[in-house]
């Protein structure tokens, strides 16, 4: 059974590699093909260049430049996909344009001036040669079918009608031990294409990398912009918790400590003429204080929650899996204590992903992974529910990537209808030191 169970597992192995050197030998046949579209699309955008410059082509320019970004996009896509991930350098566009003559010479000015849209343009001259690299697994794959075909028996016909035999891998296969030495060689082709498409994937996508990533200025100019409006959003977040923090104390505990105030008076003022009056508003009193220390415990959990300043994030997530009507796993690997800030967030972040679960997906069951890794968290909440869950389509999940894009942080769900609902949150932060005291 045991040797059953790996010749299995092999045969799956070997079955998922050929399906996906089947896959990348297909987007480098797309890659080759794009590059002839490339040729064109250079050709083309150049000589509108050079009617701007003149001049009278501003009319075309900007519907052709949206052809080229939109054939350097896929070719970023495709390198992503290999492991080599290509940022889009483009400047944002303006928030409008006027739709007139003046408005769609702005618009060519916008794409003129972005130093990328140069850099698009090389690329296009360049992907001419570079993008054939993507035929390389292609035509791996096509000799040793060939090899396959001229060993099994396909030299005899051609050694009839030519009368010498075919040529292949440096072998005149003209008898049937030059054959078997054909197939061999086909065979060791065919266990090369296995291996070959990746890298050379992987190859063309550096070389997108280096003329279609974003320049350094660039990289810099997006850093800062990110930063400013994450800095605004975190102003913002404050503010409007400053503002729930004052309004909950105002219509919660101020309004019981008034009223219990009040009380008291009304004891003093009854103490002697009538004791049950004032027995019975003590007790109300009491009551009172007792609701009030309630409601501050609540607000300060919901400022930082004890358990999170106490137990650490692993054992505070654990906590809401305790307190939520929903079955709750949480397996966490966190190694050590992380920056205060970060496991807030995430926490609340959990909190909010809980209660999505149990008010709108309808889920029975939800898995909780925290984990620690490369000096960046990885949280990872999958539920049984409904699915159809969208960023856009409430604050919620919008307010989760809001805080954690304070932390260059990232949120990526993946909810399709019918379910599952699996949320991944990544948050670059390295473990805090742990604290000591002098005693």
């Amino acid at each position: 059974m045991r040797t059953t169970g790996t010749l299995t597992d092999a045969l799956g192995a070997w079955r998922a590699r050929a399906r996906r050197a089947g896959a990348d030998m297909a987007v480098g046949a797309a890659i080759a093909a794009g590059s002839m579209v490339a040729l064109s699309l250079f050709l083309v955008t150049a000589y509108f260049v050079i009617l701007f410059v003149i001049g009278i082509g501003a009319v075309a320019l900007p519907i052709v430049t949206k052809g080229v970004r939109w054939l350097c996009n896929l070719n970023r896509r495709a390198a992503g996909r290999v492991g080599v991930p290509v940022a889009v350098p483009y400047h944002p566009e303006p928030q409008e344009f006027e739709k007139d003559i003046v408005g769609w010479m702005r618009r060519c000015k916008w794409i003129l001036m972005d130093p990328a849209t140069w850099r698009d343009l090389l690329w296009l001259l360049l992907n001419t040669a570079a993008g054939m690299i993507g035929l390389v697994p292609a035509a791996v794959l096509y000799y040793a079918l060939e090899g396959l075909a001229v060993g099994a028996g396909l030299w005899q016909p051609i050694l009839d009608a030519n009368g010498s035999g075919r040529w292949y891998c440096f072998i005149t296969v003209d008898s049937w031990p030059s054959a078997l030495l054909a197939l061999v060689a086909a065979g060791g082709l065919l266990f090369a294409w296995l291996w070959v498409s990746r890298p050379a994937l992987k190859a063309h996508a550096y070389f997108t990398r280096f003329l279609l990533g974003p320049a350094e200025r660039t990289v810099l100019a997006s850093r800062v912009r990110h930063l400013a409006e994450t800095r605004s959003t975190a102003l913002d977040t404050q503010a409007a918790e400053l503002r729930r923090i004052e309004r909950d104390l105002h219509d919660g505990a101020q309004a019981r400590l008034v009223g219990l105030g009040f009380t008291l008076g009304a004891v003093e003022r009854n103490m002697d003429r009538k004791p049950e009056e004032a027995r019975r508003l003590l007790r109300e009193a009491r009551e009172s204080s007792v609701l009030a220390l309630r409601e501050l415990r609540d607000l300060v959990r919901g400022i930082h929650p004890p358990v999170l300043a106490e137990r650490g994030l692993a054992d505070a997530v654990r906590a809401l899996g305790i307190d939520s009507p929903l079955e709750v796993v949480v397996e966490a690997d966190v190694p050590g204590p992380l920056p205060a800030p970060v496991e807030s967030a995430v926490y609340f972040s959990v909190s909010e992903l809980l209660t999505n679960a149990l008010k709108h997906s309808g889920a029975d069951r939800v898995e909780i992974a925290l984990r620690h890794e490369g000096d960046v968290l990885y949280a990872r909440v999958a539920d049984d529910g409904r699915g159809g869950a969208d960023v856009g389509g409430g604050t919620g999940l919008h307010g989760i990537r809001r805080r954690l894009a304070t932390f260059d942080g990232t949120l990526d769900i993946s909810s399709p209808v019918g379910g599952p609902t699996v949320t991944k949150m990544e948050i670059p932060c390295a473990l805090s030191s742990p604290k000591t005291s002098s005693s």
